[in-house]
C-alpha cells in the first residue's frame, strides 16, 4: 500500500472520531520502529458507549471506501482496537488511555500534526 493510500486511511479515522467528538485524538508514525503498522490512531472517549459510537463511525467510514479492517477487538471493554493493516486504530476511555499510555510506549514515533492533516483534506474539499 502506498504512503498517500494509507494517509487517507489515518485521515479518514480522524474524521469519524472527530465526528463522535472524541478526545484527544492523536496519530503516530510508528513505520521506522515497528512492522506491527505504519501509524496508529489513538483516541479518546468520556465512556463506554462513547468508544463504541467512535469505533462504529471508523468502521463505517471506511466501509464506505471498500476498506475494511482485519481485526477488530474489545467492542465490549474500555479499549477498542481496529487493525486496518497499515493503520492502527486505539479507542480508549481516559481510565485505560491513561493506563496503558501508548503515547509512552510510542514516543520515538512521529507526531502527526493532525488539525494539519485535517486543514488540508479540508482546504481541498474533501
Amino acid at each position: 500500500m502506498e504512503k498517500e493510500e494509507i494517509l487517507h486511511i489515518v485521515k479518514t479515522a480522524l474524521r469519524a472520531a472527530e465526528s463522535k467528538k472524541a478526545e484527544n485524538i492523536q496519530a503516530i508514525g510508528i513505520a521506522d520502529l515497528s512492522v506491527l503498522a505504519d501509524y496508529f490512531v489513538i483516541c479518546s472517549g468520556t465512556s463506554s458507549t462513547q468508544i463504541k459510537a467512535i469505533a462504529d463511525e471508523v468502521e463505517y467510514q471506511l466501509d464506505q471506501q471498500q476498506i475494511m479492517p482485519h481485526h477488530i477487538e474489545g467492542k465490549s471493554s474500555g479499549w477498542i482496537c481496529m487493525d486496518y493493516g497499515s493503520v492502527v486504530v486505539h479507542i480508549f476511555t481516559e481510565k485505560e488511555r491513561a493506563f496503558f499510555d501508548l503515547e509512552r510506549l510510542w514516543r520515538d514515533g512521529e507526531i502527526l500534526d493532525t488539525e494539519k492533516l485535517l486543514a488540508e483534506d479540508q482546504a481541498n474539499g474533501l
